[in-house]
């Protein structure tokens, strides 16, 4: 997770709700109990890995706000993820419910794991220990899961059946579980999907055609991907795309169904032959229409936001751009 020095992922939040608590004249007593977390849990996870080692990994669930209905957040497993992250995601996830106007409060999840390091059966392992230690806090009116960087439907899958061993068959303790177990068709592209919606709302804001459009989308994991995907429809020119490794560009547009074919296969894009090979530094600073940052946060800085060409900047990540740089 990138910090400024100065400040964690959280306080940088914070100052984004004092702007609009100043606007709303939000008294200091509310605004201390809209900031501050209801509930904070950190539990040890604890996996026999395939070689019958034991290895301890940290994790995490944070309810942020629950003052509009059941707690509602994913879960990520990341190597860097940590309180003060999962803090912020929470709180995000209050506010985006609420900006929406879901009954639902805010949530998230970590657990500080590189899972491209574990084979499948740690994975499950993992998953099933965790939702065991958080199973007090969890329950399909009080807290739901769901999938984010990191985990997938699978995940989902066994999260509710570790719930299910213990409270009967739950379908509705997550979300984003596999449609034959009750999950939702269009769960996957849901979010790339949303993000592809409000390409076409703000573009008639700046007077930017859709066709023809050049679109650079940093992240080709399901959100990134999906709005490509969803983007190339609808006859934009996706120039350049980005995995954790690097980047791939092309001026005259990437084939995308491709790119996710490739991507699929090796997980990543960086050496798909459809385009040169760009990092992803080079990539945020490409002179393009819309830039749609995909992947983590704080990736927009007072240090390259004045290289920012793009006319419009699509937030696809959590927090991808920082106060000093959304000053700018």
């Amino acid at each position: 997770m990138l910090k400024t020095a100065e400040l964690s992922t959280f306080d940088e939040v914070n100052l984004f709700f004092d702007t609009a608590a100043d606007r709303l004249g939000l008294t200091n007593g509310l605004r201390e109990m809209l900031k501050r977390p209801w509930r904070e849990l950190q539990v040890q996870v604890p996996v026999r890995m395939d070689d019958g080692q034991i290895q301890v990994f940290a994790g995490f669930r944070v309810q942020h706000n629950g003052a509009r209905g059941p707690y509602k957040g994913g879960l990520r497993y990341h190597p860097d993820a940590d309180l003060e992250e999962v803090r912020a995601l929470a709180s995000l996830m209050t506010w985006k419910n609420a900006l929406v106007d879901l009954p639902y409060g805010g949530a998230k999840g970590g657990v500080q794991v590189d899972p491209g390091q574990l084979s499948n059966g740690e994975l499950n392992r993992l998953t099933r220990r965790y939702t065991q230690n958080i199973i007090h806090l969890i329950a399909p009116n009080r807290d739901i899961p769901a999938p984010d960087m990191g985990t997938n439907a699978q995940t989902m899958a066994w999260m509710m059946d570790a719930y299910g061993a213990v409270h009967g068959h739950s379908p509705a303790i997550v979300t984003g579980k596999p449609v034959e177990m009750g999950g939702s068709l269009g769960r996957e592209s849901a979010t790339g999907r949303g993000v592809a919606y409000l390409l076409q709302e703000a573009a008639k804001d700046i007077d930017l055609e859709i066709q023809g459009a050049r679109i650079v989308v940093q992240g080709f994991g399901n959100v990134g991907s999906w709005a490509a995907r969803l983007m190339y429809d609808a006859g934009c020119r996706i120039i350049a795309a980005s995995s954790v490794d690097g980047g791939v560009y092309n001026a005259g547009g990437l084939d995308i169904p491709r790119l996710q074919d490739f991507e699929k296969l090796s997980g990543g894009v960086t050496g798909f032959t459809g385009g040169e090979s760009i990092s992803n530094r080079e990539l945020l600073e490409l002179d393009c229409d819309v830039l749609v940052p995909a992947a983590i946060d704080n990736v927009i800085t007072e240090d390259n936001a004045s290289y920012i060409k793009a006319r419009l900047i699509l937030e696809a990540a959590n927090h991808p751009i920082t106060p000093e740089a959304d000053r700018i």
